[in-house]
């Protein structure tokens, strides 16, 4: 798979072209994009210090292979090449001594493009690429299929000669999109189902199985979707523009595409290839295309806590993809009619749940969101999830994903347990409640952990809910998890000045951090928070301690700095807590992100806004999807940066706590309390 490293982009240099005559200039320049067009750099590149000096491995059913050298280098590049030779090989596949290249470089559709664009990328090779020396390394294949003059058959049987020829009955924009598609940006390399030959069953919708072309093809264990008149033009150039759209993301080798290709492409061009794929009837689908259809806004499923793929999902997907499914704007996609989901095969999906996704790094979106690994799952664990997704939001009527299609994937990527934040901690599943005699009790407290505020709307003021600093309903090692909890349980607390229970620690949160009333002891909602916890418990001792149990402590000798705090809070938080600290609500009114101050925060008497407190918070969970760290690609600050932004945002106005004057009437007052 191509790599994803954004510095990968080829600019010039600033003196580029000081001495060329302006017509060579011009020709370098339109040679660069036509190479982005190609997406050259990121195939042609392994190592990110030397682009587009090959060595990169190609993964294919008969064995590896490597790509080559490209630079100028007259060794090992292309630096002798003569313009024909250039021009055979972009065409034919055939190399300046007389090899022949197999057609995972894609050169039948490179055999489309003008002679403009072939010399223009020539002459950008040539004149403006920095020559490295790296030999090329030999394929790995078995035989026959090390035999290359066999790809002179291949080539006489399925090579379709000649550049792309206007339809004249097609608009200029729609015949410039066909242009790039079927030439240059060789879509159909990867979105082309390929016949026995491994040749594209159809290089162009005028071929004789046109209804094939774009219509989706798995590649690398990476499913590259249908593209016929999916979605409205615009749609499409967004996705090519940012990687992501109204719809979903781009994930696997099209991130690359997006990062090294398609974002440095003039809007007139992808607006082109977008009127040209949703021109394409979509036979497939048999139903109108979405090319006219409005983003799917869906709802909580009825089976969200009855099912054990709904409550894998609550613990291990709501914190990004949300309870309804519909993503959040911005930041995480919707899985409500997103196309991955919708696709009849599933090996992206259990391919990213496997191994992770990252976005596109692009100059329209920098900051690149982050899914880590979820392969710490076992199989059957990941088949619930995606199944349960699939029926809620991807339209598949019953269970299609095995256990065993997500077994064998697994073997083929290698792909083991993610890493872990802190020491090992095993989360206890919340789907193993359902196998529990007082089951409905247990999902009412988990439900008024991640729910506070909906479902205890008398007794919250504020935008939080317990799980805004328990995660994924306390089940997150150094998130503040409830495992081994209630075993700790009654202690003497100093705030108090006495031995406090379980249910008093819980009313302690009410009207501290969620800016509230106590629940009435003894209440239907308190005893199911009490058995939820309880049920965390595991086989906890009093005085054991739990590996990732709460929060961690930070150095307090360690001096904090608002100032940088400011800017690492704006670099890393505001994405979703707001850039005044407001949070952040869906566009139905639900929080979705909490507010870190002003009057929907927490109070001077939660224990979060105490800088040290929040600061070891911090260290361990925030920012989150931004690493490859299970389950929330959380953490990364050093403790330093964690004391400074927690000094920053812990020192905003918020709320008062009226009985202030009452804590630690005992005990020496913590030396960061806010009061």
């Amino acid at each position: 798979m191509p790599t994803s490293a954004a510095s990968l982009s080829d600019d010039l240099p600033a003196d580029f072209g000081d001495d060329l005559d302006t017509s060579t200039r011009e020709q370098v320049l339109r040679g660069r994009y036509v190479a982005r067009l190609g997406d050259c750099v990121a195939c042609h590149t392994q190592d990110k210090r030397k682009p587009m000096a090959g060595g990169l491995a190609l993964e294919t059913p008969f064995g590896k292979l490597y790509s080559t050298n490209i630079t100028p280098d007259r060794q090992t590049g292309i630096g002798q090449y003569s313009f024909a030779q250039f021009d055979r090989v972009m065409r034919e596949g055939v190399t300046a001594d007389g090899r022949h290249l197999y057609p995972a470089m894609p050169y039948p559709s490179y055999a489309r493009m003008s002679e403009e664009d072939m010399r223009a990328l020539y002459v950008y090779l040539m004149q403006a690429v920095k020559p490295l020396a790296l030999p090329n390394r030999p394929p790995e294949m078995s035989f026959p299929f090390n035999q290359r003059w066999g790809m002179a058959l291949w080539n006489m049987a399925f090579l379709q000669a000649g550049p792309f020829r206007p339809d004249p009955a097609q608009s200029a924009q729609w015949n410039r999109g066909a242009y790039i598609v079927q030439g240059p940006g060789h879509c159909g390399a990867c979105h082309t189902p390929r016949g026995i030959g491994m040749q594209e069953k159809t290089m162009s919708e005028s071929g004789s199985n046109g209804p094939l072309f774009l219509s989706g093809e798995t590649v690398e264990n990476w499913r590259a979707l249908d593209l016929r008149g999916r979605w409205q033009p615009a749609d499409v150039a967004g996705l090519l523009r940012t990687g992501s759209n109204r719809f979903g993301t781009v994930a696997g080798n099209m991130v690359d595409v997006v990062q090294h290709s398609t974002q440095y492409m003039s809007d007139e061009d992808l607006l082109a290839i977008g009127t040209y794929l949703a021109s394409l009837p979509s036979p497939a689908r048999q139903r109108p295309p979405q090319a006219t259809a409005a983003p799917v806004v869906a709802a909580i499923p009825a089976d969200l806590y009855l099912s054990r793929g709904g409550l894998g999902y609550v613990q291990f997907c709501t914190t990004c993809h949300r309870s309804d499914g519909n993503g959040v704007q911005g930041l995480f996609p919707p899985l409500a009619g997103n196309p991955t989901l919708q696709s009849h095969e599933p090996a992206s999906l259990i391919h990213i749940m496997l191994t992770g996704w990252r976005a596109a790094r692009t100059h329209a979106q920098p900051k690149a969101m982050s899914m880590p690994a979820f392969s710490a799952l076992s199989d059957g664990e990941i088949a619930e999830i995606l199944n349960f997704a699939r029926a809620s939001w991807g339209g598949r009527q019953q269970a299609d994903i095995s256990e065993r299609q997500v077994a064998r994937l697994r073997a083929e990527l290698g792909a083991q347990p993610a890493n872990t934040v802190g020491p090992r901690f095993e989360a206890p599943r919340l789907a193993d409640m359902l196998k529990e005699k007082n089951a409905a009790q247990l999902i009412l407290g988990a439900r008024l952990n991640i729910e506070t505020g909906r479902l205890l709307p008398q007794h919250v003021g504020n935008g939080l809910n317990c799980a805004s600093c328990h995660l994924n309903a306390g089940t997150v090692g150094g998130g503040s998890p409830y495992v081994g909890v209630s075993a700790a349980f009654p202690t003497y607390a100093a705030r108090a000045g006495r031995v406090i229970t379980l249910e008093d620690r819980i009313n302690g949160c009410f009207p501290r951090s969620m800016n509230g009333k106590p629940l009435p002891p003894g209440s239907q909602d308190m005893q199911a928070m009490l058995a939820y916890i309880e049920w965390m418990r595991r086989d906890a001792q009093p005085g054991e301690k739990v590996p990732g149990r709460g929060i961690g402590k930070i150095d307090q000798k360690l001096k904090p700095d608002p100032v940088n705090g400011e800017r690492i809070y704006h670099a890393q938080c505001a994405a979703c807590h707001g850039a005044q600290g407001e949070g952040i609500r869906s566009p139905s009114g639900q929080w979705v992100y909490p507010a870190l101050w002003g009057a929907q925060s927490f109070n001077i008497g939660a224990g979060m806004a105490r800088t040290y407190t929040a600061a070891a918070f911090v260290k361990r969970n925030m920012p989150i999807a931004l690493h490859d760290r299970f389950p929330l690609g959380q953490g990364g600050l050093s403790d330093q940066e964690a004391v400074d932004v927690a000094e920053f945002f812990t020192h905003q106005p918020r709320p008062d706590f009226a009985p202030k004057t009452r804590d630690w009437p005992r005990d020496k007052k913590p030396a960061d309390a806010r009061y």
